[in-house]
């Protein structure tokens, strides 16, 4: 738990505090005096008696107690400084902002390791270092700015960079959103992003606490930590969005299966930000849009009306809307036709609502009403409002700010000028409002809030399977792939469906095998990674003749050391996958089966453990679930036991960690269910 003097303390020493607020120890200490402290301040400068007005002392054994320490001095006397007013001096919460630590080099991840072992001797907390700061509703701890409106209920925001939180606070700031806290963390050498998401689940109060929380991290350095506690805030009724930065570096590694080559880091981001309901963000604009859009009543449906008085922005907020699968009705009948009788002459009613550029506030007024009471089949609302240059538009603005706290459906303002009416835009954030400067911009962000799946239940049941079975398979098996007897007892033990099959390395073998099974067959070399490719498949075998005559001619291929026989089964070809991924445990992904796979490379990903409802969400999240459901009279896939599959094959990775990499591809899917046709396991024991 973070200790309470970090949060709100009594009293707080800047090391290093400084006249010049050019320099961070002067800008963090003139932040403090104009910022809501009430609390005591002191100031450490060996070269001055006051600084700034705050009486200052030569060092920091003459300091008196002191429940917070804001250091800006040289990495190499941090350490010095923390020992004595940790243990002598009582301080709990340190705010480092020096740089030269394990960002720079091995003696600075040395000397950073130290004063966490120090600050953590004590019990306390530590932002930083090589950090901007940190700011709440009751002190401002950081150097930077612009420094935004701070409101107990406003945004808490965490990043991993200094630099990049002032650029999103600010452009947070001209769109009218307001701050409860701003945690930049640099290093997280004790306190990172997980460890302030569990501070904000376990105090949050649905009363008093913010509803909204932002991300921006670089690198994500405890996945399940992060995971539990997001989905936990989620589940309370918070909000999360994020950015998640460095996802280009991924996937230059080579793959030797089709889930090797579609899994990556950035993947498994995308996997575990879905499980824990968080709205993915790939721009510093697109956060705080997406952020000024939490802070509005949630859209509940997909239909939008429009308002407008210009028709450029409106086209292109429509095909920006629509290409994110929300809709603009047609807007028809009585009520729409009464409204439009208010109107100017040359206005239109049929959605877009264009009330030209003469529009009047009043006029603004009676269509937001109709939209709200008249018209059944509108959702919410989008208010297009700029200025033609004809006169001041304040009015229009005051009857926005009116509207939205009397109407019952969300009203999103957009206001695409700003130059010269600066003051209109500046009065309607003074009065509270949060708008939205770029029309596609919105748009694209709302499909994005409006499509991130609602979180599923905490306590769904995970399938069950025989845990015994599978770890003295995994235990009794060396490092590589393994073989098919093996893959078919871990499967079997998983529960999932297998054909009936079997290997043989001798010609009679193989032909008794064959009976066993019976007709028609499936024939496969055991050896090469890419049978296909080797030529070492071979469907619908009808006799004897051809069990024979192929299993001579696949013994030559090389790296080939037996023929499996497999029952030939018809059905609609799918595939589940699961890739072990540092740090996020194995990354699990379906989609359409055989060559499907490598061409349309359309699959869906989960973090493990899955439950069958997570898994059916993957399913129909699918570009192909059409053809999965079944098209033009063709059978489709049995969708709950695709799901029940793809959750035990998430279940056996659980189990069984030391598996790498697997492939089940294909499975055959019909109306019965899902059997597995071929299989592939790699095993690397760490």
């Amino acid at each position: 738990m973070i200790a309470k003097e970090l949060l709100n303390p009594s009293g707080i020493v800047v090391v290093g505090g400084s006249d010049d607020v050019y320099k961070p120890g002067g800008a963090v200490l003139r932040n403090l005096r104009t910022s809501n402290f009430r609390g005591d301040l002191y100031v450490v400068n060996p070269k001055a008696d006051e600084v700034q007005g705050v009486k200052s002392y030569k060092n920091v054994g003459e300091l008196p107690a002191v429940d917070c320490a804001i250091l800006a001095i040289a990495a190499k006397f941090c350490l010095e400084a923390v020992e004595v007013l940790a243990k002598e001096k009582g301080c709990r919460a340190f705010i480092i902002l020096s740089a030269g630590f394990s960002e720079e080099s091995k003696e600075g991840a040395a000397l950073e390791a130290k004063i966490v072992e120090v600050i953590n001797s004590v019990g306390g907390s530590l932002i930083g270092p090589n950090c901007t700061g940190m700011l709440t509703v009751n002190y401002n701890g950081s150097f930077t700015s612009p420094v935004p409106q701070l409101d107990a209920k406003g945004v808490d925001f965490i990043s991993g960079s200094g630099a990049t939180a002032i650029f999103i606070v600010d452009n947070g700031i001209r769109k009218g959103i307001k701050f409860s806290s701003v945690f930049a963390v640099g290093n997280s050498a004790q306190l990172g992003v997980e460890e302030l998401l569990e501070y904000f689940d376990e105090s949050f109060d649905p009363e008093t606490s913010s509803k909204v929380k932002l991300l921006y991290v670089e690198s994500i350095a405890k996945p399940e930590k992060f995971l539990k506690h997001a989905s936990s805030l989620v589940r309370k009724g918070c909000k999360i969005a994020a950015i998640k930065s460095g996802s280009s570096a991924a996937g230059s590694r080579a793959a030797s299966s089709h889930t090797g080559a579609l899994a990556s880091p950035d993947v498994a981001v995308d996997a575990l930000f879905r499980k824990a309901g968080i709205v993915r963000c790939h721009g510093r604009d697109e956060l705080m849009t997406v952020a000024g859009i939490l802070y509005h009543p949630e859209l509940k449906g997909k239909n939008m009306a429009i308002i407008t008085h210009a028709g450029g922005p409106a086209v292109m907020l429509t095909d920006a809307l629509s290409n994110g699968g929300l809709e603009i009705p047609h807007i028809e009948g009585e009520a729409a036709m009464e409204l439009l009788s208010k109107l100017f002459g040359g206005s239109s009613v049929g959605n877009p609502i264009d009330f030209l550029a003469t529009g009047t506030a009043e006029q603004l007024g009676w269509i937001i009403d109709a939209c709200d009471k008249d018209f059944n089949g509108i959702d919410g609302m989008a208010v297009i409002f700029g200025s033609p240059g004809l006169a001041p538009i304040f009015e229009p603005y005051k009857m926005i700010l009116e509207k939205q706290k009397t109407v019952k459906k969300p009203l999103y303002p957009i206001f695409p000028s700003y130059s010269i009416v600066q003051d209109e835009v500046n009065g309607f954030v003074e009065a509270g409002g949060i708008y939205f400067p770029d029309e596609v911009l919105f748009g694209n962000a709302l499909t994005k809030v409006y499509n991130t799946s609602p979180i599923l239940p905490a306590d769904e049941p995970l399938p069950v399977v025989d845990r015994d079975k599978i770890r003295a398979v995994i235990e009794s098996a060396d490092n590589g792939y393994l073989s098919p007897s093996q893959i078919h007892l871990l499967l079997d033990a998983a529960g999932i469906a297998c054909a009936k099959e079997g290997t043989a390395n001798e010609e009679e073998s193989c032909v008794a095998l064959a009976r066993e099974i019976g007709y028609p067959l499936v024939m496969k070399v055991v050896g090469p990674v890419h049978k296909s490719d080797v030529g070492g498949v071979v469907l619908n075998v009808q006799d004897e003749a051809t069990v024979r005559n192929e299993f001579q001619r696949m013994m030559k291929i090389p790296e080939t050391y037996a023929v499996m026989l497999a029952e030939q089964l018809q059905g609609t070809e799918v595939f589940i996958g699961a890739k072990r991924e540092d740090k996020f445990g194995h990354l699990v992904l379906c989609g359409l089966g055989g060559i499907f796979i490598e061409v349309l490379k359309d699959v869906c990903s989960g973090l493990s453990p899955l439950t069958e409802s997570e898994a059916l969400r993957m399913i129909r999240s699918l570009k192909s679930y059409r053809i999965i459901k079944g098209v033009r009279g063709k059978e489709g896939v049995n969708e709950h036991k695709f799901a029940e599959t793809v959750a035990r094959v998430s279940m056996l990775v659980t189990v069984a960690p030391e598996i790498f990499e697997m492939d089940l591809n294909p499975l055959l899917g019909n109306a019965k269910g899902v059997t597995a046709v071929d299989a592939r396991i790699r095993i690397e024991k760490q």
